[in-house]
């Protein structure tokens, strides 16, 4: 199982790694998601909802978009719960391009460097698919966040209530030892925490440690 850790948290580092030789900075002059009528106070989003907001601006930019990553993010005023999320990252790939994008949802503002709705980077070089970091297709992307943490709970459940602080942060992506994207869920941090894979396709478990 110790194996198994190395690679899982191998996977979710090239994952953020591969796609970008830098950290991409916010545009300013990308247009955000329509803003909603306010209902109360902010409450986080699963990863689907905020996916399709950043899809559609991705689109927009280049009509062979695939998706390369996505995941959760925090902000301190809004507590994630459930598999659902305050803000998500996704970065998306283009082909015939051969450039990644990173989109940002956030439900809320939190300057200077988040803002609410769909925030976009600029365009950055790619290198194009690796083994350990494959883009793939809104079809294979079934499972919802919130249900991709169920099932991990369902193995992670003894240790989260020992753990009861520990954080949790969901990753989705694609790697050629994998038959189908994958939900990386993780409890804590990956030297000391508890993580679970969930294929993103079917929903079922994949393993949990």
């Amino acid at each position: 199982m110790q194996k198994n850790r190395f690679k899982a948290t191998g996977f979710l580092a090239v994952l953020v790694l591969t796609a970008c030789s830098e950290a991409p900075k916010p545009s300013a002059t990308q247009p955000e998601a329509a803003a909603k009528p306010a209902t109360g106070p902010p409450q986080p989003v699963t990863a689907k909802t905020a996916f399709w907001e950043m899809h559609k601006l991705a689109h927009s930019w280049v009509p062979d978009v695939l998706l390369l990553s996505l995941a959760s993010k925090r902000i301190p005023e809004i507590q994630n719960d459930g598999g659902k999320a305050a803000v998500w990252t996704a970065i998306f790939a283009s082909p015939s391009r051969h450039e990644v994008r990173t989109f940002t949802y956030s439900v809320a503002d939190r300057p200077p460097d988040i803002r609410k709705g769909v925030d976009v980077a600029r365009p950055l070089a790619w290198a194009g698919p690796s083994r350990e970091a494959l883009p793939f297709h809104t079809v294979e992307f079934s499972l919802d966040s919130d249900a991709a943490y169920q099932t991990a709970l369902g193995t992670a459940g003894a240790w989260v209530k020992k753990h009861p602080d520990k954080e949790v942060s969901l990753t989705l992506g694609h790697a050629s030892r994998f038959p189908a994207p994958v939900w990386y869920v993780l409890w804590g941090d990956s030297k000391s925490g508890y993580f679970a894979l969930v294929n993103a396709t079917t929903g079922k478990l994949i393993n949990g440690k």
